[in-house]
This record gives C-alpha cells, structure tokens and sequence, in this order.
C-alpha cells in the first residue's frame, strides 16, 4: 500500500445515528398517516439494512396499502423502498438528499452488524433475538448479490496486526467501554467465523502475530448506482422535500410511511435518544492489488474498488461518542495514514497477493 500523507484525496466524516435501546422500529398515527419507523442503526445501517427493511416493510404491508411514502434516500430508505416494491406497492422516496449527498455515503463499507447497535442494558435481552433476525436476513441478502457486474459487494480478508500473543480473538481492538456497548457477533459464527491466528507467510504481513478473519466489503459507490437503478427500473419515483415537523408527513397522498430519516430523526422527530458517533475518513486513491482491511494500532485500513479508507479506530467504541462535530480532522488524517505508512515499513511484503 502507497501510504503517503501526499496521496490523501478526500476527508470526510459521518455521524452514526446510535439509540442506546436499538433500532427504532415502531409504528405510530400522525393524523390519517400510519407511519413506520426505521432508524438509529449506530455504525451497522448498511450491514443491516435489508433485514431492517424486511421487518419495517412487513409492518407497512399489513395493511395492504397500494402506495407508500419513504422518508429519506439513506441505506435504510432505499432498501426499504425496494423491499416494498417487491411487496407490490406502489413507492416514492421523499428526501432532501439523494444517496450520494447522504451520511450513508460516507460510511466505511465493511460489514459490522453489531458496531454501535445497542446499549446490553438499554436494549434488554429479548434485543439479541431480533438483532440475528436482522443480521441473518441482511447478510443472506448480500451473499445473493456476490456476483453481481462490478463486484458492489464482495468477500475479502481482515488481518488484525499485533505485538504481542491473544488467547482469545475477541479481546482483538477490546478498549474500556464505560457505556456498555452490545455485542451480539457470536451469534452469527456460523455463518462468519470470528479471527483465527494466521500461518507465517500467508499473508501480506512479516508480523510476529497476524490474526485474520473473513469479511464483506461494499463498494458504496458502485453498491448505491445498483440499488438506485434497481429502484427506479421497478417505477419508483424520488423527490426531493425537506420535513421540518411530524405533522407535515401527513401532507402526504400516500397514508402509509416508512420513516427512515437516519441522524436526521433527532431534529425531525425531536428524539433526544438519536446520539451522534462521529466518524472520519481518510480517502486515498484505489489500488487494483489491494484487496483487503487492516487493523493495526488504533488505525482501519478498508481497500475497496472505490478509494482506500482509513479511519483512526483509538477509543473503541467510544471513539467519536456524542460529537456532532462534521468539519474533517487533518491532523487525524494525517497521524492515521503516518501509522500505516509505519506498518508497511516495517512488515509490508514487496508483493502483494493479486486481487480475486
């Protein structure tokens, strides 16, 4: 990897939209609209979308309704919209920003459906059930798409970098986490086996201790075209229009919502429970050979198809924790790209394994 503080493209930063009690996923009454919400996803929005979606959807359809509203153009309202069109509804996307102007945008791209989902406590047990209904439901859904033209959703490998033995993977990026943040992974091992140590020589690493894991990586740019085409071919219609209020949902024609504003909820629907995680991007140009993520001293590595990200991960899941803050860090860019730059000289093979 060409680590070179010159070679940043792009920073940007997006605000995870966490509740402390888990997805909001609930119905209510404004005036003749029964709507139906579906937000506050924390750092898991696009690892649990379709199965968010499907549940939200089911809602929706139980009434049979020939037509329905999404709020927002996020991954939540595009995958809701297109689960209800194949629902047989008739459905527009009323939002303010369309997909590539929305925090989804910005997001990092790798399947973590439990990143900054829940509180243990806030969220109580009977969470854990529905939270593996979501994440089964999502990541069979992204398995189907593997072979899609462009490879918008792919498999790759993760490799977690370390100076010292573990003897169990999951202290692996482990920080001190006073909120008591959910994790519910094991639940879905089956399905995706958590981090293994890995073989000297097998990967791009001379590390003393190389951990790796499988993954899913999106390739928003090229994932958001494919699901905005596939709307729109199936006769969705999108416009845009700002909500200032609750009430004015049921200005609406259609009388059956699915609400999926994202961060927007906590000014919309004045829900103090939507806090913000902030997170930064740091952006370099793609790399064709590179094909893999990299945890390594409090720094992320994702090579996708569209850009090289890197986020700088110190803090765990407390890193950006109630920072509504949006304006780009350069100097985290810059320590983050610094510390990579130092992983490669000191372990960096010369030649890297060529992208499948």
């Amino acid at each position: 990897m060409r680590a070179q503080i010159d070679r940043i493209a792009d920073i940007t930063v997006c605000l995870r939209p966490f509740r402390a009690a888990g997805p909001r996923l609930d119905t209510e009454q404004i005036g003749d609209a029964f709507v139906v919400h579906n937000y506050g996803h924390g750092g898991s929005g696009w690892s649990l979308s379709w199965g968010s979606g499907t549940i939200a959807v089911g809602k929706a359809m139980a009434r049979s309704p020939a037509e329905i509203a999404v709020i927002g153009c996020g991954a939540l309202g595009l995958t809701s919209a297109i689960l209800a069109q194949r629902a047989g509804a008739k459905v527009t996307i009323y939002a303010r920003e369309f997909l590539a102007q929305t925090r989804s945008a910005r997001a990092t791209g790798s399947w973590s459906p439990d990143s900054r989902i829940a509180l243990t406590e806030a969220a109580g047990p009977g969470f854990a059930t529905l939270w593996e209904q979501m994440a089964r439901t999502s990541l069979a859904t992204y398995l189907a798409a593997l072979d899609l033209p462009g490879k918008p959703i792919e498999r790759s490998e993760s490799y977690a970098i370390l100076d010292r033995l573990i003897e169990d993977w999951r202290a692996l990026g482990s920080h001190p986490d006073p909120l008591g943040f959910a994790s519910y992974h094991r639940a879905i091992e089956d399905l995706l086996p958590g981090w293994q140590p890995a073989p000297t020589g097998s990967t791009p690493f001379d590390a003393p201790h190389v951990y790796r894991s499988g993954c899913l990586t999106f390739n928003i740019a090229d994932y958001g075209r494919q699901l905005m085409g596939d709307f729109l071919a199936a006769g969705g219609e999108m416009q845009r229009r700002e909500f200032h209020a609750p009430g004015e949902l049921a200005q609406l024609p259609q009388k059956t919502i699915i609400n999926c504003p994202g961060y927007g909820a906590r000014m919309l629907w004045d829900d103090a429970s939507v806090m913000p995680v902030r997170g930064q991007i740091t952006w370099l140009p793609a790399e064709p050979d590179l094909s893999y993520s990299v945890h390594y001293n409090d720094v992320y590595m994702l090579a996708r198809r569209d850009g090289i990200v890197i986020q700088a991960t110190g803090g765990g899941d407390m890193n950006g924790y109630g920072d509504e803050g949006e304006t780009p860090d350069r100097a985290e860019a810059e320590r983050a790209v610094a510390d990579l730059a130092e992983l490669y000289a000191r372990f960096g093979k010369a030649c890297l394994p060529p992208r499948p």
